[in-house]
């Protein structure tokens, strides 16, 4: 069989699949693929799946289908899995980089030092120590969010519909979450239910000075509404690595007071791409069982 390798994966990855079959990475072969492997940038749409009548199966490396047109792909029998566990450290670990460097000024601090400057009293810091962390979800990236708050002393809170309880987190109701939270890290996947989730309707029953912090997708934000949060001080400080469009050239964000935002970059750890190519092959050898 044809494994298109759509996106870009750890360099050992070709040669760790080639015993499932024949391994490409240019995309004129697509309509000879069975498998498409991918992960955030190719999106597979329903004129990619047209484009593939020969396909199978469909691999996302790293969390969330949303990027790929499942229910199309199931009119076409079209088996679609993606690799979670994969990458719940590398992007909780940047979720925790991003909310240590909103309070700590990192990124002002090295910019403005590198220029000459030394700003101290403008540049006063706060400790996350007494501090609670709202969560909105609270999946596996959420719960290693959580082991990392609590290690800093952070109280720990989470809303999630699906989850009623859990060892990670005080679980209560979202608007208990946003009253309480000094800082509220998102983790929740792309649904229409959760489209825009953070308004000018929910940033108003969030704490004065709240700061947020967004891995999981841009498309939960209303953008406008938070620039306007960011503006009024409502919210303090927004640190995020995903965007309503990526990538982000015409956002409000970019010109927006008290942001950090990165390249979407969460799963791009050495290490995860080394899991990445462990999740896909176990997957490959699943699916080559059951032929």
């Amino acid at each position: 069989m044809t494994i298109l390798l759509a996106d870009a994966f750890a360099p050992d990855l070709p040669g760790r699949l080639a015993p499932f079959g024949n391994v490409v990475t240019d995309l004129k072969q697509l309509p000879e693929a069975e498998v498409l492997i991918v992960r955030s940038k190719t999106k597979v749409d329903k004129a990619m799946i047209d484009a593939a009548p020969k396909l199978k199966y469909i691999i996302r490396g790293g969390v969330g289908v949303d990027t790929i047109d499942v229910e199309y792909a199931k009119t076409k029998n079209i088996l679609v899995d993606n690799t979670p566990e994969a990458s719940s450290l590398a992007v909780a670990e940047l979720a925790f980089a991003l909310m240590l460097a909103m309070p700590n000024h990192l990124v002002q601090a090295d910019n403005s030092t590198k220029e000459g400057k030394w700003l101290k009293k403008e540049l006063e810091r706060t400790e996350l120590n007494g501090k609670v962390l709202g969560l909105v979800g609270i999946g596996r990236i959420a719960r290693e969010v959580a082991s990392r708050a609590k290690a800093f002393g952070m109280r720990v809170v989470a809303y999630d519909k699906y989850v009623p309880s859990s060892e990670s987190a005080e679980m209560m109701s979202l608007d208990e979450v946003y009253a309480q939270a000094d800082y509220i890290s998102l983790h929740t996947p792309l649904t229409e239910e959760t489209r825009g989730m953070i308004n000018s309707a929910s940033i108003a029953k969030m704490k004065q000075g709240v700061r947020i912090i967004n891995t999981c997708r841009g498309q939960v934000v209303v953008e406008e509404d938070l620039v306007a949060a960011l503006v009024s001080g409502k919210v303090a400080g927004y640190a995020a690595d995903v965007f309503y469009k990526e990538p982000p050239a015409d956002s409000p964000l970019l010109k927006a007071p008290n942001v950090l935002l990165t390249p979407h970059i969460g799963a791009s750890t050495e290490e995860n791409l080394l899991r990445l190519g462990d999740s896909i092959v176990a997957r490959l050898e699943k699916y080559t069982a059951s032929k």
